[in-house]
Order: C-alpha cells, then structure tokens, then sequence
C-alpha cells in the first residue's frame, strides 16, 4: 500500500511514517499544503493522511481541490481541536474519515486499511495513452506488436506522464518523485531520461511523443498528421 502524509509537525510525520514502514507500507511526506497538494494530484495513492492546520493551503482547501480534480484517493483528515464543526467541515469539503489527536497507532492503521478496501477500485495493470502502453507489472512500454523493457527511472517518469495526461508534469515535481526530495539530482538529469524515453518510444513506433513546454515542464501529445 502507498501512504501520503500531510504533516508539518516534523516529529510526527517521521513518526507516522515509521509507523507506515514497519507495516511494509510505502510512505511519502510533505511537510506543508503546497508541497502536499502537488504530491497527491501527481502521485499514486491508496490513503492520504491529511492534517487540518498546515501552512500554504490547509487541509480542506487540499481536499476541495482534490475532489474538483476528480481525484478519489480516500482522504483521513488529522486535527488538534475535537470540534465537531471541523469535522463537519472536513467530510463536508470531501474527506472519508477523520482523526483527533493524539490517536493510538492501532486505531489509525485500522482506519487506513478500511480506507483502502472501501476504495473499491480496480487495481490498474497498465497505463494507456492513444497506441501507447505501460504495463505496470512488466515495466514494459508497448505499441502493437513491440515492446521494449524501461528501467526503473525511465518506468517512474513514463508512469507519471501517463497518469497526468491532461497536466504539464514539471521538472521539480519529477526529481521531488523519481528521485527523491533528498537528492542531487538536476534539471539535466531529467532531460537525459526524457531523452532516453523518447528513444524507446520511437523503437516501438508510437504516434505518442514528450513534448516540452518550455519553462514549464512535459506533457504526453500526439502530433497532428
């Protein structure tokens, strides 16, 4: 399963992340509204842990933008205050479940395992835009009758770009998720990949090429004959 968490309380994020990994659970942090809002519309979520009160966009403006998106990864909203009008709030902006703190660990992996089964959605085995396909279990990118192997950074990239068909995904949102927030990685380093991607897709013959909006970042297209 993989986790976003939204916490500012820096003690506590690691600690709930912690907690995410000792059950073998993928877990990715941001720290305040911005940082959390662009990971959750740009990543693969099975349960968001939000909470209320973080600096930038706070927890229901994420969750109403979230929903205006069309995204429907479940959301447990956190809060420091046990007001009923919060709560209301929250479910209200389009949150699934809410937690006050402090909370036992139990409790809430509990809460996120119910999350995740009432998601109710088909676990998606490929990606697809126009002739162009991602097979997530074989990190294999086909068109027709070919196919060629991506490496992991290479499937990462490609499976954030299918995912975001109708977005400009930027450089920064690339490195903070293929590489890690964490890392040395540069504007270059992407470049080289994107480059590398759009090789394979020529080899298997894709109508689908990675176009550049200068500045901006990249986004999936298909060229006018």
């Amino acid at each position: 399963m993989k986790i976003l968490i939204v916490e500012d309380e820096v003690r506590l994020a690691e600690a709930l992340s912690q907690i995410m990994k000792e059950q073998k659970y993928q877990a990715d942090v941001a720290y305040d509204g911005n940082d959390g809002l662009d990971y959750a519309m740009y990543g693969d979520y099975d349960v968001i842990v939000l909470d209320v009160m973080l600096p930038g966009k706070d927890g229901f403006e994420i969750v109403k933008a979230l929903r205006t998106a069309k995204k429907k990864t479940p959301v447990l909203m956190l809060t420091a205050r046990d007001d009923v009008r919060d709560k209301i709030t929250g479910l209200d902006c389009g949150a699934d479940d809410y937690m006050t703190k402090p909370f036992v660990p139990e409790e809430l992996l509990a809460r996120i395992r119910a999350l995740s089964r009432r998601q109710g959605e088909v676990v998606l085995e490929e990606l697809s835009f126009d002739d162009l396909t991602l097979s997530l279990s074989t990190n294999n990118l086909l068109c027709g009758k070919k196919s060629i192997h991506l490496a992991y950074k290479e499937f990462e990239i490609m499976r954030i770009l299918l995912s975001n068909q109708k977005t400009i995904v930027s450089k920064e949102m690339l490195i903070s998720k293929v590489w890690g927030d964490d890392s040395d990685a540069e504007d270059n380093n992407v470049e080289a990949y994107i480059s590398f991607l759009r090789k394979k897709i020529q080899f298997v013959g894709s109508r689908v090429v990675i176009s550049t909006i200068r500045k901006v970042g990249y986004r999936l297209e298909v060229p006018e004959a």
